[in-house]
C-alpha cells in the first residue's frame, strides 16, 4: 500500500468517525472502528481532539485497549489510561506478551499496577520493568526461543511444532550451551533446509548478540550494518535475557526521528497533539523566553551601532541577509552533524577533518554570494563601497556560521546535552550576532567619517 493511499484512508477514517460523534451517532462510530487494526486505531485516537477521543475510548472493547495503548505513547497513553476503569485496565493485560505489558504496565496507577503484577504472577515482568527503556533491555522480547547447539534438527522441528504461538512470528532460534550461555543463531529457513540427521552446532551463524545496556540508537545501527533481522539480548555473564527484532529496531527509528523533528523546535515527542491550550502555551513559553533574550542580545549588538545606521540608513535595509545567510548556512552544517552523531560518522578522531572541509565549503560559499550581494547592493544603492562591506561580512559570517555549525553540537554532546534540543537556539544567537557586528562594524570602520 502506498503512502498517499495509506493516508487517504486514515484521513478517510477520521472524517467518519468525527462526523458520527458529531451526531451522536456512537454506534456508527463503533462500526467505523470495526475491523481496524490497533495501529490504525491508536493513530486515529491520538489525531483526534480529547473529548472526541474520550468518546471513541469509551466504546473500544478492554481487549482492544491493551494492544492500542502498547503502540500509544505519552500524553495520550496517560491521558487514555485515566479515563479507563481499573478493572478495563487490567483486562486489557490479558492477551498482551511480557515485553507489551513491561511498556504497559509502567503508566498505571500504582494500585492497579500491583493487581497486575500480581495477577500474572511473573517474575520476568518485575526485572522488565527496572530495564531503562532507551537500552537493547528495554525494547527486547522476553518471550525467546532457544536450543542447544547438539540437539538435531529433527528434534528442533518436532520442538517448534509444540510451540506454534511463540514461534509464528520468529525468524531464527537463539543456540545456548547447557548453561544457558549465548552460542549462536539458526535461521528459520536454514533449519527447514537442511538434514534433518545435523546437530544445530552444524547449521548454526555465530551472529553478534547484543548487550543489555546498548543504547537503542546502537542496536539500530548494528542492525543496519550487518543486515540483520533480529538478535539475541545477553547480559554481562553471556546468558540470554532476550531478543530484539526488526520491529524493534523500526520503533527505535521512527522514535528517534520524531524526536530529531520536534526537538529542533524545543518540543517533546511525549506531548498530546491536542493538549490543552494552557499547558502547550507553557511548554512553548520556555523556548520563546530563550528566543527573546537571544533576540535581545542581537538587538542590543544593533544599538552599539546606532550611530552608523543614522548615518547610513541603508545599513537597516541590508543587515538582515548577512544573518539570514550565515542562519541558512549554519543550519546545513549543523545538521549534518547532528545526523554524523546519531549515526556515530563523526568522532573525535575525525571532527577536525570535517571541521576544515566545512570551513572550506563556507569561505567558497561566502566569496561566491558576497560577489553576487555586493554587486546588487553597489547598483541597488549607488554605493560601491557598501556593497564591498556588505560582501565581506558575508564571508566572516558564513565561515563564522560553518565554525559554529560544527563546534556548539560537538560541545554540547560532550556536555550531555542533547544536539537537537539545544544547537539551533545556540546558532542563530551565533550567526546573528556575528552578522550584524561584521557588517555594522566595517561600515563603521570604512564608511563612516
Amino acid at each position: 500500500m502506498s503512502a498517499s493511499i495509506a493516508q487517504e484512508q486514515s484521513d478517510l477514517h477520521l472524517e467518519q468517525i468525527m462526523n458520527a460523534l458529531d451526531n451522536g451517532a456512537l454506534y456508527d462510530a463503533r462500526g467505523h472502528l470495526h475491523g481496524l487494526y490497533p495501529a490504525e486505531i491508536a493513530l486515529l485516537l491520538s489525531s483526534l481532539p480529547i473529548d472526541y477521543r474520550n468518546q471513541i475510548w469509551s466504546i473500544i472493547s478492554p481487549e482492544m485497549m491493551g494492544a492500542v495503548l502498547v503502540i500509544l505513547q505519552g500524553e495520550v497513553r496517560t491521558g487514555l489510561i485515566e479515563q479507563a476503569t481499573a478493572q478495563h485496565l487490567i483486562d486489557a493485560t490479558n492477551e498482551l506478551d511480557i515485553s507489551d505489558l513491561a511498556v504497559l504496565v509502567g503508566d498505571f496507577p500504582a494500585i492497579v499496577r500491583d493487581k497486575v503484577l500480581e495477577k500474572k504472577g511473573d517474575s520476568r515482568l518485575e526485572t522488565a520493568l527496572s530495564y531503562d527503556g532507551r537500552t537493547a533491555a528495554g525494547v527486547m522480547d522476553l518471550d525467546v526461543l532457544t536450543i542447544q547447539a547438539d540437539l538435531s534438527v529433527e528434534a528442533v522441528l518436532q520442538f517448534l511444532r509444540g510451540q506454534p504461538k511463540i514461534a509464528t512470528n520468529m525468524d531464527s532460534l537463539i543456540v545456548v550451551d547447557e548453561g544457558d550461555s549465548y552460542r549462536g543463531m539458526v535461521h528459520i529457513s536454514t533449519l527447514l533446509t537442511s538434514d534433518t540427521h545435523l546437530v544445530v552446532s552444524d547449521i548454526m551463524a555465530l551472529d553478534k548478540a547484543i548487550a543489555l545496556n546498548m543504547p537503542v540508537t546502537d542496536v539500530a545501527l548494528l542492525f543496519e550494518q550487518h543486515n540483520i533481522l533480529s538478535a539475541a539480548v545477553v547480559d554481562e555473564q553471556g546468558l540470554v535475557k532476550g531478543r530484539v527484532s526488526i520491529d524493534d529496531v523500526l520503533d527505535i527509528v521512527r522514535d528517534e526521528a520524531e524526536h530529531v523533528v520536534l526537538s529542533s523546535a524545543g518540543l517533546d515527542e511525549e506531548h498530546d497533539l491536542f493538549s490543552p491550550i494552557l499547558v502547550s502555551a507553557r511548554r512553548r513559553a520556555v523556548w520563546l523566553a530563550v528566543n527573546l533574550f537571544t533576540a535581545f542580545l542581537a538587538s542590543w549588538v544593533i544599538g552599539l551601532f546606532e550611530a552608523t545606521i543614522a548615518e547610513i540608513v541603508a545599513l537597516a535595509v541590508l543587515m538582515p541577509i548577512v544573518a539570514s545567510m550565515g542562519g541558512i548556512a549554519g543550519s546545513q552544517t549543523l545538521t549534518l552533524v547532528i545526523r554524523g552523531l546519531a549515526l556515530h560518522q563523526i568522532s573525535a578522531s575525525n571532527s577536525m577533518k570535517f571541521l576544515g572541509k566545512e570551513l572550506a565549503i563556507g569561505a567558497v560559499n561566502g566569496i561566491v554570494w558576497s560577489a553576487v550581494v555586493a554587486t546588487l547592493a553597489g547598483l541597488w544603492f549607488s554605493n560601491p563601497g557598501l556593497g564591498m562591506m556588505l560582501g565581506g561580512a558575508m564571508i566572516i559570517n558564513l565561515c563564522c556560521a560553518s565554525l559554529a555549525g560544527v563546534l556548539i553540537p560537538l560541545f554540547l554532546q560532550k556536555k550531555g546535552i542533547d544536539p537537537a534540543l539545544a544547537g539551533g537556539v545556540l546558532l542563530t544567537t551565533v550567526t546573528d550576532v556575528i552578522g550584524f557586528m561584521s557588517f555594522l562594524g566595517l561600515a563603521t570602520i570604512f564608511l563612516t567619517n
